[in-house]
């Protein structure tokens, strides 16, 4: 069975996750897996409390992890993550001063091949109950830029616009897929 890579999409909110992950499953031939905390804030109208970050942490860790096992299944060689567990970790330390994600966060963080860090340069969009605003990305950034830097892995940055954003990311994912 062939061992697919997974790749972390991590950035503030509205930096592009969602675009850029449907966008280089297209262009890698691969999966994709969608943000659970999207979903969860629909389905209830609202944002999650601290007691539920633990729960919207498993939850994606879960769906990746079942996405994944789709991949080896199919013979597909790359599976994007439209966020991670260590983005859950840091908002419940941003929103609610909550450091217990971390340790558990970090761990999981191990098992992907490349992180690719989205840079809060494009402009901010509005979407639905899960954005708090542009004034919370540069914070939102410092934490990941410091969470990233514990963590000693393969991370590469990414900023522009749109098609500049898909052009960082792809050389950096065909970097990994030729070393």
């Amino acid at each position: 069975m062939n061992v697919p890579r997974l790749v972390c999409l991590i950035g503030a909110e509205s930096t592009g996750k969602t675009r850029l992950a449907q966008s280089l499953a297209a262009h890698f031939d691969g999966l994709w897996v969608p943000e659970y905390l999207r979903e969860f804030c629909e389905q209830k109208a609202r944002t999650p409390t601290q007691d539920e970050q633990a729960h919207i942490l498993q939850t994606q860790w879960a769906r990746e992890s079942e996405v994944l096992e789709l991949a080896g299944q199919q013979g597909q060689t790359w599976v994007f993550c439209d966020t991670a567990p260590l983005l859950t970790a840091i908002y419940s330390d941003y929103v609610f001063a909550d450091w217990s994600l971390y340790p558990v966060a970090q761990q999981m963080h191990a098992r992907y091949a490349l992180t690719l860090h989205l840079c809060p340069d494009i402009p901010w969009v509005a979407d639905g109950h899960q954005r708090d605003g542009a004034h919370v990305q540069a914070e939102v950034d410092r934490l990941i830029t410091r969470q990233l830097a514990s963590l000693s892995m393969s991370c590469a940055q990414v900023s522009g616009l749109h098609a500049l954003r898909l052009e960082a990311a792809v050389q950096a994912v065909s970097a990994l897929a030729s070393g």
